[in-house]
């Protein structure tokens, strides 16, 4: 399908109050659509399902899914330079909002008593939130895609509609979980730092250990459901104008059911804290406000994909020699945010550990909230 075609498809969708999801994912061309053919809310019951899934912070709440059977799947290719390089100087004048300082003070709190509770031994790390309200501006949300799409291509870029939920956009540098056939892919990711040119930096103790955490909790929280289970060296990856540190792990499910998979991971470290059921608690009872989507994740659960096993594209006949496997791609929803009519929500929030301060917490989220001024604001 022609670009042009595409978008006009998703936009008289859109204009007829029915659901759907458009999608780029990691350093790919293809974007994909899936429309929904009705406004019914459909949840997932046991993850065996096919379709496009959207699930909240807090899993003891039930996951979205537009179904395949009820759906119309699309794709076409996009091509955009990789992303743009900015001053980050002149992009934080650029973007420079005011946020209020009961807002600052607020998270200040918020983060001490995370670190209070850490120096009681509560637990050892936690990811505290907060949401920033800026006015509804008179763009289309299409156009925000757009700007995404052409700023981030090494991340998962999305807007996904549902008249009876809401409207929700962003741009996720984080993995979930990838599974192919029995073979799944997960990472960890941990760390922040605001780029500044070059990608060759010393990482400090706060950083390195906050990763180290992370990883070690997620091979422990996967070895009940996994085999052949083993994580890569730590290596420093850029995502827009923010660095993390990045580990991927791999290995084989010991079964065909991926729900106790994802539920062993999400919500992940990276996004609550360890251990996790307390951070949880700790997260729903102190942060002041509903995440909702924020730090869920979204992505393509069990969808049928072919490869061919001929490389040669010209061999018409041995192309007929191809496979088809299941295989499902779910991303951590980060750098994102929710527009209603009359407000533009943008989520943001650090890892807290021992070694935390608070006001440098603060200046994290406000150099991640950048992600999404930069397409809004301009």
């Amino acid at each position: 399908m022609a670009p042009d075609e595409f978008l006009n498809d998703i936009e008289a969708h859109f204009n007829k109050n029915l659901p759907f999801v458009v999608y780029r994912k990691p350093h790919e061309t293809l974007v994909k659509s899936i429309l929904q053919k009705d406004n019914t809310v459909y949840h997932v019951k046991d993850f065996t399902e096919s379709g496009f899934v959207f699930s909240p912070f807090d899993s003891k709440k039930e996951t979205i899914i537009f179904p395949s059977e009820s759906s119309k799947i699309s794709s076409t290719a996009f091509s955009f330079p990789l992303e743009n390089d900015h001053n980050p100087s002149a992009l934080k004048k650029d973007l420079l909002v005011d946020i209020s300082e009961e807002n600052h003070q607020r998270h200040l709190k918020l983060v001490q008593k995370g670190i209070d509770a850490i120096g009681e031994n509560t637990f050892e790390k936690v990811v505290l939130s907060r949401v920033e309200t800026l006015p509804v501006l008179e763009n289309n949300p299409i156009d925000f895609f757009l700007s995404l799409l052409q700023n981030y291509a090494t991340a998962l870029v999305y807007l996904w509609y549902h008249p009876k939920i809401g409207l929700w956009l962003g741009a996720t540098p984080e993995t979930l979980l990838k599974v192919e056939g029995q073979r799944f892919k997960t990472m960890s990711l941990a760390g922040t730092r605001q780029f500044d040119g070059d990608e060759n930096i010393n990482w400090d103790s706060k950083n390195s250990n906050e990763q180290y955490l992370v990883t070690n909790y997620i091979l422990q929280e996967l070895s009940p459901f996994v085999e052949q289970c083993e994580a890569s060296p730590v290596k420093t990856i850029r995502a827009g104008e923010l660095l993390h540190l990045q580990s991927k792990i791999s290995g084989v499910l010991k079964s065909d059911s991926i729900k106790d998979v994802i539920f062993a991971l999400h919500p992940t470290p990276a996004v609550c804290g360890l251990p996790k059921k307390i951070t949880k608690n700790f997260i729903l009872e102190n942060e002041g406000y509903n995440r909702e989507f924020y730090t869920g994740f979204l992505g393509e659960l069990n969808l049928k994909t072919s490869k061919s096993r001929n490389k040669n594209k010209r061999n018409v006949e041995n192309n007929a020699y191809s496979s088809v496997k299941t295989t499902s791609e779910l991303f951590v929803n980060l750098r994102c945010m929710q527009i209603s009519k009359n407000d533009i929500l943008i989520y943001v929030g650090g890892g807290v550990v021992k070694d935390s301060k608070p006001q440098k917490e603060w200046e994290e989220t406000v150099a991640k909230s950048f992600t999404i001024k930069k397409v809004i604001l301009k």
